[in-house]
């Protein structure tokens, strides 16, 4: 398309102002040199004055009719004089403005990286800002985890009037690799783990929990126990008088720091022999899990 004169740009256009420091005088340099005063809309006080009557105007020379005071606010809008930016104006941009493709035409996410950023509205800057997925979600929602389950792998012996500490070693999971599922002391996230123990990483409040299937002869005590480091922390006990297999379950809340705590299961029975501690899932187990707080 043809057209006469300048070629119309491809940017947003805003005429360039000039404030003036005022003062019993009449004469002011102007920021942009003019041909005459019609380039110019002067303003006094917030009033437009009359070009020719109240000033005149030639190259950067400003000259009024009357003399400005020193209280007096006076500033000019260069009419000839326009600026051009690729940027658009501040606030002129509306939901009319823009299309709804600009979000539904992106891609999907189906996940969110710890350092990928969100948008959100601070309703007290009245301003859009950008936040981390980690400091978005601090505090707030979160996972379960470390958190494990493992069984007694085969039956265990537990001798008369001995606390003994439960061959928990057949693991159903372990997120966070905080079990042990040995029967000797190890290294699971540079922290030393006792046999057969969970030692968490991470600070916070956990569920432990146990339960057991013991063999009895009748008349004795058989206690089930949790145990962090070496303080019994929850037990369950039965009392035995004819002689039958004794299950048992105890859960507990326990604060553990993520420097070394640990829990594990014990257990200890006084029938006068050695009985036996059935093993798989559904006989003897240790669980536990962090706690959303």
């Amino acid at each position: 398309m043809s057209y006469i004169g300048k070629e119309p740009a491809d940017s947003f256009i805003s005429f360039a102002k000039q404030d003036f420091s005022t003062s019993a005088t009449t004469s002011y340099t102007l920021d942009n040199a003019v041909a005459n005063e019609n380039e110019l809309a002067l303003f006094i006080n917030f009033v437009r004055q009359e070009p020719t009557a109240a000033y005149t105007a030639s190259g950067t020379t400003l000259t009024l009719t009357s003399a400005t005071a020193s209280t007096d606010d006076m500033y000019c809008v260069y009419l000839g004089q326009a600026k051009q930016t690729v940027n658009a104006p501040d606030g002129s941009v509306g939901s009319s403005q823009v299309a709804a493709s600009i979000i539904t035409g992106q891609t999907a996410e189906t996940s969110i990286a710890t350092d990928d950023t969100v948008l959100i509205h601070d309703t007290s800057a009245g301003a859009l800002r950008k936040m981390t997925r980690a400091n978005f979600v601090s505090g707030i929602g979160g996972t379960n985890t470390p958190a494990f389950a493992a069984n007694l792998g085969s039956h265990q012996t537990i001798s008369n009037n001995t606390t003994t500490t439960v061959s928990i070693s057949t693991e159903l999971f372990d997120v966070g690799g905080c079990f042990n599922h040995t029967s000797s002391s190890t290294t699971l996230n540079g922290l030393t783990a006792p046999a057969y123990s969970f030692t968490p990483n991470e600070s916070g409040k956990y569920l432990i929990g146990i339960k057991s299937l013991m063999s009895t002869n009748g008349n004795h005590y058989n206690i089930s126990y949790i145990v962090k480091n070496t303080t019994n922390m929850m037990e369950m006990q039965n009392q035995d008088e004819q002689g039958a297999r004794r299950s048992q379950f105890a859960s507990v809340i326990v604060e553990l720091n993520g420097t070394g705590d640990y829990v594990k299961m014990q257990m200890y029975q006084n029938s006068g022999s050695s009985q036996t501690l059935y093993a798989g899932d559904e006989h003897t187990q240790m669980f536990g899990y962090k706690i959303i707080e």
